[in-house]
């Protein structure tokens, strides 16, 4: 059981690699600031989350799986905060042509 315990862990962690790779070359490669911000804030959360996920079976306790949710949320919610006032500054900056 430890092995598909360890194969499920590798194949989260990848993905969650694969997906922040994905909102680093977003990030990189669109062509304003809202779009990049998406790109990166989406990538990130779920990047994030696949990787808690993959870890969880490999926590040596309960407390550990749940400091590990605890960073996810934590993070989930500095970035929506984040997004949210870059967003509206970029908005509230752009001028009407």
């Amino acid at each position: 059981m430890s092995a598909v315990l360890g194969i499920v862990t590798i194949v989260l962690v990848t993905a969650g690699a694969v997906l922040f790779l994905a909102g680093t070359l977003g990030l990189l490669r669109f062509p304003d600031t809202l779009s990049r911000l998406h790109a990166i804030s989406k990538a990130d959360n779920l990047g994030l989350g696949l990787i808690v996920l993959g870890l969880l079976p490999q926590a040596a306790s309960v407390t550990g799986g749940l400091k590990l949710i605890c960073v996810w949320l934590l993070a989930q919610l500095s970035a929506a905060t984040a997004s949210q006032l870059l967003g509206r500054a970029v908005y509230r900056g752009r001028r009407e042509p």
